[in-house]
C-alpha cells in the first residue's frame, strides 16, 4: 500500500525549509521516526522558523526588567527612523523658509566644517526670537532633577488627573535608548539613537519642536536589554554636557549646539566599556565636570575642565558601575558621592582625594539605582537581583571620616531605578512592586501596586510612577497605605527611561515615542 504523499521524507525535508510550521507538523506524521528524533527535529524546525523570522520579518527577542521573560516584537527600524526624519521635517518645514537649506551635524567634516542642524540660526530674527523662553524660576538640569534625589519642588501639580491623563501638550517619535530628559530655559535635552549615529537634541518644551541636533558616529547594541546611549545629559550655565554609549564626551553650546570640545572617556583613560554601555551622567562641579570611565591605574573618576575638557584629575582603580555621581555634603564636608561596583565612596571635590569608602559589593558588580540623601551626614543605598538596601552614616575619625551601618535589609531592591524621600519615608520600586519603608528603621510600611520595573518621582506630596509598559500613575506618599490616585497609558512600548519635569511639564520617553503632559496645578492644596 501506497503511503500518503505528505509521508514522504523528501516532502517533509522541502516543506521545512520553505514553510517550517507545515514541516513541524509533517514530521509528526512521518511513520517510523524514534520520539527522540521527532522532538530533535521540532527543535531544529522551530529554529529555522525564528531564523526565518529574524531574517526576514526583524524578529526581535529582548527581556523585561526581570531578565527572565521574554518581549517579541517585529523591529523595523528603518521605517520607525523614516517616520521619525519625515516628522522633523514636516516640523522644519512649517517653519523655514523652503529656500533655505538646513544645516547637518557631522563629526566627518572636520573642525572648521563642523555644523548642527539648527533651525533658531536660519530663521528669520523674529521667529527666532520666537524660541527664547523665559528663565523659570528652577529648571531640571541633571538627572532626576538639579539635586539628582527625583525631587520636584519647583511648583505645585495637579493631583486630580482626568481619566484620560492630564493635557497632551504634545508627543512624536524619538530616537532609541534609555536617557531622560534635562530641561532648562524652555528647552528639553536628551540623547538618542538614529540609524548609525549617536544624536544629542534639543526641543522646545512647549511644542516638542527639534531646534537643533548635533551627531557622531557610534552605535551600542546589546541584546539584553536594547541599543542607544544610556547616560542622561547635563545642563550647565548654557552649555550641556552628553556622554554615548562607548565613551564619546561632548561639551556642547546648548542654545545652537555647537561643538565647545569633546574626547573619549575610555579611550582616553585605558577602560573597557561596561556590558550595558556607559550610564553615568556627568555632574557639573565648580569649574569641574565629573566622570566615571573606570580606567585603571587611578584612572577610575576623572575630572576635566567643563570649559576647555582639560584633565584637572584622576583618581582610584575601582571598575565603575550604571549610577551617576552626586555633588553632597555629609558629616559637614562637602564631596562627591560615588558608587563603584564594589563601594560607595566620598570624593573632595578640589582633588579627588578619598575621603572614606563603605563596601556594597553586588551580583556582577550591577550598582544602578541612585544613593539617596536622608539628612546631614546619612543616605540611602539599594540594589536588584536579590540584595536588598542599606542607611549609611558617615561621622568624623581620627583618619577623617568613617562610614558605617546604621540599618540594612531586603524589603528595597531598586535594580535599574531609584527611590524618593518624603516626610521621612523611603518610596521606590522594590523590584517591580511600589514600597514605602521608614528611613529611620528600615521598617517595611507597604507593598502595594505591580508597576514593572518602572521609574518614580515625587511631586507635591505624591508620587508619579511610570511603569514598564509606559503608563503615567500618579499615588499619594504616604506611610499609611498605598493610594493609587490615577493611571493612564502615556507612551507605547517598554520604558525605562526616567521622567523629567519642570514649570509643570512632565517629560516621558523610550525607545520609540516620547510625550509631554501639562501637570501644572493652580494652588498647593489642590
Amino acid at each position: 500500500m501506497t503511503q500518503p504523499w505528505y509521508r514522504s521524507l523528501k516532502v517533509l525535508l522541502f516543506t521545512s525549509l520553505l514553510m517550517p510550521p507545515v514541516g513541524l507538523i509533517l514530521q509528526w506524521l512521518l511513520p517510523g521516526t524514534r520520539m527522540g528524533r521527532r522532538i530533535l527535529n521540532s527543535i531544529y524546525i522551530t529554529l529555522l522558523a525564528f531564523a526565518y523570522l529574524y531574517l526576514f520579518l526583524r524578529l526581535r527577542l529582548e527581556f523585561d526588567g526581570t531578565g527572565v521573560y521574554p518581549i517579541v516584537s517585529f523591529y523595523k527600524p528603518e521605517s520607525h527612523y523614516a517616520a521619525l526624519e519625515q516628522q522633523r521635517s514636516k516640523q522644519h518645514d512649517s517653519f523655514v523658509s523652503e529656500t533655505v537649506a538646513p544645516a547637518i551635524s557631522d563629526e566627518r567634516l572636520g573642525p572648521s566644517k563642523k555644523a548642527s542642524h539648527n533651525p533658531a540660526e536660519i530663521l528669520p530674527k523674529s521667529s527666532a526670537a520666537d524660541l527664547s523662553r523665559r528663565e523659570p524660576s528652577v529648571d531640571w538640569t541633571d538627572f532626576r532633577g538639579p539635586r539628582r534625589d527625583g525631587h520636584y519642588d519647583e511648583l505645585p501639580i495637579m493631583t486630580n488627573w482626568p481619566a484620560p491623563g492630564p493635557p497632551l501638550l504634545w508627543r512624536q517619535p524619538v530616537g532609541g535608548g534609555y536617557a531622560s530628559f534635562v530641561i532648562a530655559k524652555g528647552r528639553a535635552f536628551t540623547i538618542e539613537q538614529r540609524r548609525q549615529q549617536e544624536v544629542v537634541a534639543a526641543y522646545d518644551l512647549e511644542t516638542g519642536r527639534e531646534l537643533w541636533t548635533h551627531a557622531w558616529d557610534a552605535e551600542f547594541r546589546e541584546s539584553m536589554g536594547g541599543d542607544g546611549p544610556r547616560a542622561t545629559p547635563t545642563w550647565d550655565d548654557g552649555r550641556l554636557y552628553a556622554l554615548g554609549a562607548n565613551g564619546k564626551f561632548c561639551a556642547l553650546d546648548a542654545q545652537n549646539g555647537r561643538l565647545i570640545w569633546s574626547c573619549n572617556i575610555l579611550k582616553e583613560n585605558q577602560a573597557n566599556n561596561l556590558t550595558w554601555g556607559m550610564a553615568a551622567s556627568p555632574l557639573v562641579v565648580d569649574d569641574k565636570v565629573i566622570t566615571l570611565p573606570g580606567g585603571p591605574s587611578g584612572k577610575s573618576v576623572v575630572a576635566y575642565n567643563k570649559l576647555t575638557g582639560r584633565t584637572i584629575w584622576k583618581v582610584l582603580d575601582d571598575q565603575q558601575a550604571y549610577t551617576s555621581p552626586m555633588l553632597v555634603t555629609l558629616a559637614g564636608q562637602r564631596q562627591i558621592l560615588v558608587v563603584s561596583a564594589r563601594r560607595a565612596m566620598g570624593l573632595a571635590v578640589e582633588d579627588g582625594r578619598l575621603l572614606w569608602d563603605y563596601p556594597w559589593v553586588t551580583d556582577h558588580g550591577i550598582n544602578s539605582a541612585q544613593p539617596l540623601m536622608l539628612g546631614l551626614n546619612r543616605f540611602f543605598l539599594s540594589a536588584g537581583y536579590g540584595h536588598g538596601c542599606a542607611v549609611v552614616e558617615v561621622i568624623p575619625s581620627d583618619r577623617g571620616f568613617a562610614a558605617r551601618t546604621v540599618w540594612q535589609n531586603a524589603r528595597m531592591k531598586n535594580k535599574f531605578t531609584s527611590s524618593v524621600l518624603d516626610g521621612g519615608y523611603i518610596y521606590g520600586l522594590d523590584e517591580a512592586i511600589l514600597t514605602c519603608l521608614d528611613a529611620d528603621s528600615g521598617e517595611l510600611k507597604w507593598k502595594g501596586g505591580r508597576y514593572g520595573y518602572g521609574q518614580v518621582l515625587l511631586a507635591s506630596g505624591h508620587l508619579i510612577v511610570l511603569t514598564e509598559s509606559g503608563d503615567l500613575v500618579l499615588v499619594k506618599a504616604t506611610p499609611e497605605r498605598h493610594r493609587e490616585l490615577a493611571r493612564f497609558s502615556a507612551i507605547d512600548g517598554k520604558t525605562w527611561n526616567h521622567p523629567a519635569i519642570a514649570q509643570g511639564r512632565l517629560l516621558v520617553r523610550n525607545a520609540n515615542q516620547m510625550a509631554c503632559f501639562n501637570v501644572r496645578g493652580l494652588h498647593r492644596n489642590q
